[in-house]
């Protein structure tokens, strides 16, 4: 008798289908770069990055980058004003 081992469906590997959504669109930049972790790993990261391009998503994490105003940011600044003393 064989055993079948059951392949993995797409949903099953993609990190924003297995993980909370919200994470994707978060306010904090320690959520952000979670977010932008997970994607790492994910099979149709490229593929996402393209159609973010594509579509100049308003913002969010897609497939590994970070998108305000259609753009592609580095990193998101916590709220608030920024510090009067530059850090070193």
């Amino acid at each position: 008798m064989t055993t079948s081992v059951l392949e993995p469906t797409l949903d099953e590997l993609l990190p924003c289908r297995l993980n909370n959504p919200e994470l994707w669109f978060a306010e904090s930049p320690s959520d952000v770069e979670a977010a932008k972790a997970l994607c790492g790993e994910c099979p149709v990261r490229e593929l996402c990055l393209t159609g973010a391009l594509e579509r100049r998503e308003p913002w969010g994490v897609w497939g590994g980058e970070l998108f305000l105003a259609g753009a592609v940011i580095p990193r998101k600044r916590p709220r608030g004003r920024p510090r009067k003393d530059a850090a070193a």
